[in-house]
Formats: C-alpha cells, structure tokens, sequence
C-alpha cells in the first residue's frame, strides 16, 4: 500500500514513521509512506499556504491553490489513492473504519490546520473527513500518524501473527481481555489461575467472559452493535447486566 501524508511540517512524522512495526513494515516493502511539504507547492515567494477567511471571524484557512497543487502532484503518482481529511468535523476514527482502510490500493492524508480547508478541497478530491474524537488538536498531524499507524499493522504480513491483530481490542466489538506474563506473582498479585492450567477451551471461555466484562464496565455502549453468542449473553446475566442483551 501507498500512503501519503500532506502537510505544513513533515518533520513531526519523523520518530512515530520510522520506529517499531511502521518502520518494518516499509523495511519489509509491505507499505510506502510518502512526506509531502504543502508549502513546496504555494505560488508566491513567501510560501504562503493560509489566508483570512472571507466572511471575516478568527483564525485563519488553509488555501486551495498550494494544497490543489500538492493534491494532483501526489494522485499522479497514487491514482488509486483515497484522500482522507483530518479534521474535528470528521467521521469518528474506529477500527472498522481502519479495517476498510487497509483493504484500499492506497491513501493520501491531508492533515488539517488552523481553522480548517478552504472548502473547495473537499469539493473537488470528494475527501473522506476522519476525527480521532470530540476534541481539537493544534493540527491533523498526530490524526494523520494514528490512522497511519492503525492501518499499516492490518496490512496481512506485517504482524508477525495474524491472530495479534484479530484479537485487537474492537475487532470484535468488544474490549480485549486482560494479559499477564511472567512471573506468576508480583507483590502478592497472582495471575488468574485459568492462564496456568493448559486448558485452552476454558482460557477462552475465561478471556471472552473478560472481555465482556471490561466492556459494560469501560464502554458498555460497545455492546449496543457487538456480536454476541448466547454464551455471551449468559455471561453478561452473570455480570449482572439486567438484560443480558
């Protein structure tokens, strides 16, 4: 997969696109990740990439003419690209919407900045807009390197096990249950004593109830739309989740 990043300042992506899994999946030719500096693309001398916006109000927006420019550069080189605004405005960010992403020939992020884009860009690239949440950020920079990150390690080979990604957390619906590793006690916490029987069907029966449980405790809005068995419903009752639904 080609992704490519348009932005003010590149040199934020320096340590989150060349450490841990990102950094082997581009060693390994699985993913291509593509910098581009929309000032390299501004028409005047200053390298002016944002203006008043027209109708007055704070703040300023970021133009269409350098971030068009940048744009056409990068889909004719990524033709299949699907360009993706950052934006607070955006749909919320979710692994299904990292699962679909990963599933495209390639990407091209605009990060957002300022009080936003002229809007002309969405108009004319038809941008999907992506929000990591129900906040603002200074830009969509550290939007840009999540979904970036979300979607490179569901790309098929770069986790060393494809179980890693299907157990994720929401992949499901649901929370992920809680881990432990060596050693079996640390200052008088022992591990739950169903991760040391060997018994594999009754670890993922007592993973699935965790998992249950985490979520009506943390996100109990998840299990509105998750997919659960009636096992599962069984263990929610237990829970004491009135409806078990």
């Amino acid at each position: 997969m080609k992704i490519d990043i348009l932005t003010l300042f590149p040199a934020m992506f320096t340590g989150p696109l060349t450490e841990s899994i990102t950094k082997r999946a581009v060693e390994k030719g699985l993913v291509e990740i593509g910098l581009h500096n929309i000032r390299d693309y501004a028409i005047d001398r200053h390298q002016t990439t944002d203006d008043a916006p027209y109708g007055g109000g704070a703040g300023m927006v970021m133009k269409v003419e350098p971030l068009t420019a940048c744009l056409e550069s990068v889909l004719a080189e990524n033709p299949k690209g699907r360009v993706i605004l950052t934006t607070p405005g955006g749909k919320p960010f979710s692994q299904g919407m990292a699962e679909t992403l990963a599933r495209e020939k390639g990407l091209v992020i605009i990060c957002g900045r300022y009080e936003g884009v002229d809007e002309r860009v969405r108009e004319l690239f038809g941008a999907d807009e992506i929000s990591l949440g129900d906040f603002v950020l200074t830009g969509g920079e550290i939007a840009a390197m999540a979904v970036t990150d979300a979607v490179t390690r569901l790309i098929p080979g770069v986790l060393g096990s494809a179980e890693s990604a299907a157990a994720d957390s929401f992949s499901d619906g649901l929370l992920e249950y809680p881990h432990y590793t060596r050693p079996p006690e640390f200052r008088g916490l022992a591990v739950p004593e169903v991760l040391l029987s060997g018994n594999h069907r009754e670890i993922d029966r007592w993973r699935r109830c965790q998992s249950l449980e985490r979520t009506l405790r943390e996100r109990p809005d998840l299990l509105a739309t998750a997919r659960l068995t009636d096992a599962d419903r069984r263990c929610l009752r237990e829970l004491g989740d009135g409806d078990g639904q």
